[in-house]
């Protein structure tokens, strides 16, 4: 399928979209309590911000190894792009206009990367069931309680699903259209800084690309040969680093990997060699070169991003790169209650992730989601599907079935597998669409739209209610087909983590407690009580300890 471009009112609709989504979180933002990594993002963020000051006014001391180190190796298990964007938006917002609060002042960068989601939801299903489907599919996506929960933290959940969204769209806007493939290689570059699920997002498009490579350039001979070549030469890339892993060893290899070695030799050559052949390619066919140009520009881009984003890198960049990889390959596993058992380890159960998803979005949203995604399933049966619909269906599954795997940790409700949810929601409004579609031929005294709108109310109230009721303790949103947040409980689920939702004892504690009493809070660290009192939600006169043996309440 061909994009189509964007009328007026398409770009009008997609700015209401984004702009409603931003000041609709950041007026709620204030109910929504700090869950405990959004309170060591909070501190790493505004010390990485410190550190750019530091650049502006003695950037000579800035650049050195100790001060990059020294700045940026709290949290230095995540990219820093989202961090430090929260940080800078805290001295601009908070510290330098005193708009915001520090928290809704750290936040504004999560609203809007949550807010662009809408209007890339909105894209894609314009193209393929029309505007009306489009704005269900992006209200859809915020009206999941948990999601409109996320959306609101300082965390990387949500910005690294919208990015996971803009790569596929940058890569399918590439297939038809000049430059796309340009801003396919800067996308995924930001992806690698915001979450390392960016690693898995070239899997969605691989097959897609090399397929339409191949199909495109069947009537070019030179065109595919020079297709081919690129194709061998970052094979052959992976193939050297898999014989010099094998002869060195790992940790050999990564020792050895220095700024004068083979192994980044190797790089530049597949990068240089793929991008020389691949305007070679540009001039022989054009078609041929858009198919693979973007896969070369995440190649050659998303290290580079990746690499200059992040100044804890600069100086130690193989090592500190490798730890970063090997802390979330060996990822501890955190106790988890599921349909009454407690998860300790691996193997974990196979349903997991399709059973917690049925019983946490809203049934209403939940079942157009399945019956979309059957559909699809019948097309491709009946081979009827187009290539963008196999694109959004395989983007659907990919998170969910990661995380499915019984070796991978299983805990954070259902937040791991988010980049999944915006590709299910446009699946949902395939479904609404041709709902719309048969009721409009029985009724045909009344507007399609009518009908379409009515649907998407019908479906949308549901959920946007129990969003209304729940949002601000989010982790424990349960949906209509667990019975709520008490068929949760029923049901032996996991009720809440992250302990934000000690926000609803916070109002009792600032009446009862007497000043210099200990409290403890289960879970709760030392940095969420300082957020907490740094933003008036609890009295400083009130002592916390995290011992409960210590505490008087």
């Amino acid at each position: 399928m061909i994009p189509t471009p964007s009328t007026t009112l398409d770009r009008r609709i997609g700015w209401a979209l984004f702009l409603g989504a931003f000041f609709l979180l950041l007026f709620t933002e204030q109910p929504v309590g700090f869950t405990r990594d959004e309170s060591v993002y909070f501190s790493a963020g505004e010390r990485y911000a410190r550190w750019y000051q530091q650049l502006l006014h003695e950037p000579s001391v800035a650049m050195t190894d100790a001060a990059t180190s020294g700045a940026f190796e709290e949290n230095h298990e995540h990219p820093v792009l989202m961090k430090t964007l929260f940080g800078l938006s805290f001295l601009v917002f908070h510290e330098g206009l005193h708009l915001l609060r520090p928290a809704a002042a750290m936040r504004v960068p999560a609203f809007l990367i949550a807010a662009l989601m809408l209007p890339l939801i909105f894209a894609f299903v314009r193209q393929l069931f029309g505007r009306n489907a489009g704005i269900f599919a992006a209200l859809s996506f915020l009206a999941v309680p948990r999601q409109f929960f996320h959306s609101h933290l300082s965390c990387f959940d949500v910005p690294i699903a919208t990015m996971w969204v803009l790569v596929v769209y940058c890569f399918w806007q590439a297939m038809h259209r000049p430059r796309w493939w340009f801003y396919t290689g800067l996308a995924f570059g930001l992806a690698l800084a915001t979450k390392h699920n960016a690693f898995f997002i070239p899997v969605t498009l691989i097959p897609f690309a090399l397929i339409r490579g191949w199909q495109v350039s069947k009537e070019n001979a030179d065109a595919r040969k020079v297709f081919i070549q690129i194709n061998a030469i970052f094979i052959g890339a992976a193939v050297l680093y898999g014989v010099m892993v094998a002869a060195l060893g790992l940790e050999r290899f990564q020792q050895t990997f220095l700024a004068l070695s083979p192994q980044l030799g190797i790089f530049v050559c597949a990068v240089v060699g793929g991008s020389v052949l691949l305007f070679k390619l540009r001039a022989l066919h054009t078609d041929t070169f858009r198919s693979i140009a973007p896969l070369v520009a995440m190649a050659a881009l998303g290290p580079v991003i990746f690499y200059l984003h992040w100044p804890y890198l600069w100086h130690h960049p193989v090592d500190r790169t490798a730890w970063y990889l090997s802390f979330h390959a060996t990822h501890n596993h955190y106790t988890w209650f599921y349909l009454g058992q407690l998860l300790r380890e691996p193997p974990f159960p196979l349903d997991y992730v399709v059973n917690l998803t049925a019983l946490t979005v809203p049934t209403s949203i939940f079942v157009p989601m399945c019956l979309g995604f059957l559909w699809l399933l019948i097309r491709i049966f009946r081979r009827q599907a187009t290539w963008l619909e196999l694109l959004i269906g395989l983007n659907a599954v990919t998170s969910i079935a990661l995380i499915s795997l019984p070796s991978v940790p299983h805990f954070g409700g259902v937040k791991h597998w988010f980049p999944s949810m915006p590709f299910l929601a446009i699946l949902a409004a395939g479904a609404l669409q041709r709902a719309a579609t048969a009721l409009s031929a029985r009724f045909s005294k009344i507007s399609p739209n009518v009908i379409f709108a009515a649907l998407a109310a019908l479906v949308l109230l549901p959920a946007a209610i129990a969003t209304a009721r729940i949002f601000e303790f989010g982790t424990s949103a349960y949906s209509e087909l667990a019975g709520g947040l008490p068929g949760g409980a029923s049901l032996g689920m996991q009720r809440q983590y992250w302990s934000n939702n000690v926000t609803g004892v916070t109002e009792w504690l600032n009446k009862n407690v007497q000043p210099g009493e200990r409290v403890y809070l289960h879970e709760v660290h030392g940095g969420q009580i300082r957020d907490m009192q740094r933003n008036g939600m609890l009295r400083t006169d009130v002592a916390f300890t995290g011992n409960v043996q210590d505490a008087d309440l």
